[in-house]
């Protein structure tokens, strides 16, 4: 009975391995936004694509919880670590549609950074979800989880520094408005893959 259910346990690992594989390609396509200010509209909807692309793996994911009665870690760490995945793509994505409603026209060097650390968070999170299916593998995720903690200190710190030079500048009271709440969506992000990396750690100290 137990071996006739491994081949479903499976699927959660392919699932959150595709997840991952997502983010980092939303992330990339951030940076590339960021680093490269051209066709903007186009580069925000492949941004919004990936983000539906990401929603349907999630209702993958719950829809295999649900038909699924013996899981291969818990429940609850199933569901927490889809809903972090998930709100990390829903911050980019946030990120960008404000970039685009708000017609920036240039970029600033804090939102480049920004964006090289989501995609330094996302790349260090595909790596860490490709060692959950391996149980002899899985203490190699906690340094993983230790870097994408120091990579979220970093954006907390970019964040800290971009607002006060937005007031020190005396920016106009719109672009300060605008370019603060972009600002936090991209920390936001951080902070999500901060929350994923907790619930891999997590995992960890159950299983390893």
């Amino acid at each position: 009975m137990l071996k006739a259910l491994l081949p479903r346990d499976a699927r959660f690992y392919d699932l959150f391995a595709q997840d991952a594989a997502n983010v980092k390609v939303a992330a990339q396509a951030l940076k590339d936004l960021l680093d490269d200010f051209t066709e903007v509209e186009a580069k925000v909807q492949r941004i919004q694509d990936l983000e539906h692309a990401g929603d349907n793996i999630t209702h993958r994911i719950f829809a295999a919880l649900h038909l699924t009665f013996v899981t291969p870690i818990d429940r609850e760490d199933i569901a927490a670590l889809a809903h972090t995945i998930d709100d990390i793509l829903d911050f980019i994505e946030g990120a960008a549609m404000a970039i685009d409603l708000y017609k920036i026209t240039r970029p600033t060097e804090p939102a480049r950074a920004f964006a090289g650390l989501i995609y330094e968070c996302a790349a260090e999170l595909e790596k860490a979800v490709g060692l959950l299916r391996t149980r002899g593998r899985l203490k190699e995720i906690l340094p993983i989880t230790v870097e994408i903690n120091r990579l979220e200190n970093d954006a907390d710190i970019v964040l800290r520094t971009a607002v006060a030079e937005l007031f020190a500048n005396q920016t106009s009271v719109y672009d300060l408005i605008k370019w603060r709440e972009i600002y936090e969506l991209l920390e936001s992000a951080t902070d999500r893959a901060e929350d994923a990396a907790n619930v891999l750690e997590g995992v960890v100290l159950k299983y390893a």
